[in-house]
Protein backbone atom coordinates (compact mmCIF):
# COMPACT_ATOMS: atom_id res chain seq x y z
CA UNK A 1 0.00 0.00 0.00
CA UNK A 2 0.89 3.75 -0.32
CA UNK A 3 0.48 6.32 2.40
CA UNK A 4 1.41 10.06 2.56
CA UNK A 5 1.53 11.74 6.34
CA UNK A 6 2.55 15.36 5.69
CA UNK A 7 3.29 17.43 9.24
CA UNK A 8 5.59 20.56 10.69
CA UNK A 9 2.61 22.74 10.15
CA UNK A 10 2.12 26.18 11.81
CA UNK A 11 1.17 29.72 12.34
CA UNK A 12 3.71 31.46 11.50
CA UNK A 13 3.90 35.55 10.82
CA UNK A 14 4.89 36.98 8.13
CA UNK A 15 8.52 36.71 7.00
CA UNK A 16 8.82 33.74 9.41
CA UNK A 17 9.78 30.29 8.67
CA UNK A 18 8.63 26.10 8.34
CA UNK A 19 10.28 22.74 7.48
CA UNK A 20 7.48 20.26 6.33
CA UNK A 21 7.90 16.89 6.21
CA UNK A 22 6.15 14.19 4.27
CA UNK A 23 6.98 10.49 5.48
CA UNK A 24 5.84 8.20 2.54
CA UNK A 25 5.07 4.45 2.88
CA UNK A 26 6.18 2.79 -0.27
CA UNK A 27 8.95 0.47 -2.12
CA UNK A 28 10.07 2.22 -4.95
CA UNK A 29 10.18 5.71 -3.52
CA UNK A 30 13.63 6.17 -4.17
CA UNK A 31 12.27 6.17 -8.13
CA UNK A 32 9.54 8.38 -7.91
CA UNK A 33 9.44 12.05 -8.53
CA UNK A 34 7.92 13.73 -5.85
CA UNK A 35 6.31 16.63 -5.29
CA UNK A 36 4.22 19.66 -2.50
CA UNK A 37 1.02 20.46 -3.20
CA UNK A 38 -1.34 23.05 -1.81
CA UNK A 39 -4.72 24.06 -0.98
CA UNK A 40 -6.07 27.30 0.39
CA UNK A 41 -9.84 27.80 1.11
CA UNK A 42 -12.13 28.11 -2.01
CA UNK A 43 -8.84 27.35 -4.97
CA UNK A 44 -7.75 24.67 -6.73
CA UNK A 45 -5.12 22.68 -5.42
CA UNK A 46 -2.07 23.84 -6.75
CA UNK A 47 1.81 22.08 -7.44
CA UNK A 48 4.45 24.08 -5.51
CA UNK A 49 7.46 21.71 -5.92
CA UNK A 50 8.55 19.10 -7.44
CA UNK A 51 11.68 16.42 -7.26
CA UNK A 52 12.69 14.22 -9.06
CA UNK A 53 14.57 10.59 -7.59
CA UNK A 54 17.92 11.81 -8.71
CA UNK A 55 17.28 15.66 -7.18
CA UNK A 56 16.70 17.88 -9.57
CA UNK A 57 14.14 20.47 -8.60
CA UNK A 58 10.98 22.59 -10.22
CA UNK A 59 9.75 25.03 -8.12
CA UNK A 60 6.13 27.08 -8.87
CA UNK A 61 6.94 31.05 -9.50
CA UNK A 62 5.14 32.37 -6.53
CA UNK A 63 7.70 30.09 -4.15
CA UNK A 64 11.32 30.24 -6.05
CA UNK A 65 13.65 31.57 -4.17
CA UNK A 66 12.03 31.09 -0.76
CA UNK A 67 11.09 27.38 -0.86
CA UNK A 68 13.13 24.49 -0.71
CA UNK A 69 12.14 20.83 -1.77
CA UNK A 70 14.98 18.14 -0.26
CA UNK A 71 14.08 14.33 -0.14
CA UNK A 72 16.14 11.13 1.81
CA UNK A 73 15.65 8.22 0.01
CA UNK A 74 16.49 5.94 2.64
CA UNK A 75 14.57 7.32 4.99
CA UNK A 76 11.60 7.79 2.70
CA UNK A 77 11.03 11.44 3.01
CA UNK A 78 10.41 14.24 1.16
CA UNK A 79 10.68 18.04 3.35
CA UNK A 80 9.81 21.74 1.85
CA UNK A 81 11.77 24.47 3.85
CA UNK A 82 9.37 27.60 3.70
CA UNK A 83 11.64 30.93 4.12
CA UNK A 84 9.64 34.20 3.94
CA UNK A 85 6.16 32.87 4.47
CA UNK A 86 3.65 35.34 3.37
CA UNK A 87 -0.08 34.83 3.75
CA UNK A 88 -0.75 34.04 0.51
CA UNK A 89 1.24 30.70 1.64
CA UNK A 90 -1.58 30.53 3.50
CA UNK A 91 -2.77 26.57 2.47
CA UNK A 92 -3.01 23.01 3.33
CA UNK A 93 0.31 21.66 2.05
CA UNK A 94 0.02 17.72 1.05
CA UNK A 95 2.35 15.57 -0.58
CA UNK A 96 1.88 13.31 -3.48
CA UNK A 97 3.87 11.65 -6.53
CA UNK A 98 4.92 15.09 -8.36
CA UNK A 99 4.61 13.91 -12.43
CA UNK A 100 1.17 12.10 -11.77
CA UNK A 101 -1.01 13.11 -8.18
CA UNK A 102 -2.95 9.77 -7.51
CA UNK A 103 -6.31 11.21 -6.03
CA UNK A 104 -6.68 8.14 -3.64
CA UNK A 105 -3.26 9.14 -2.00
CA UNK A 106 -3.77 12.47 -0.77
CA UNK A 107 -3.92 12.15 2.78
CA UNK A 108 -5.27 15.30 5.32
CA UNK A 109 -2.34 17.43 4.91
CA UNK A 110 -0.68 20.04 7.16
CA UNK A 111 -1.66 23.36 7.85
CA UNK A 112 0.10 26.13 7.15
CA UNK A 113 -1.45 29.82 8.15
CA UNK A 114 0.22 33.16 7.71
CA UNK A 115 -0.78 35.96 9.63
CA UNK A 116 0.48 38.93 11.98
Amino acid sequence: QVQFVESGGDLVQPGGSLRLSCAASISIFRLLVMGWYRQAPGNQRELVANITSGGNTNYADSVKGRFTISRDNAKKMVYLQMFNLKPEDTAVYYCNFGTTPVNKYWAQGTQVTVSS
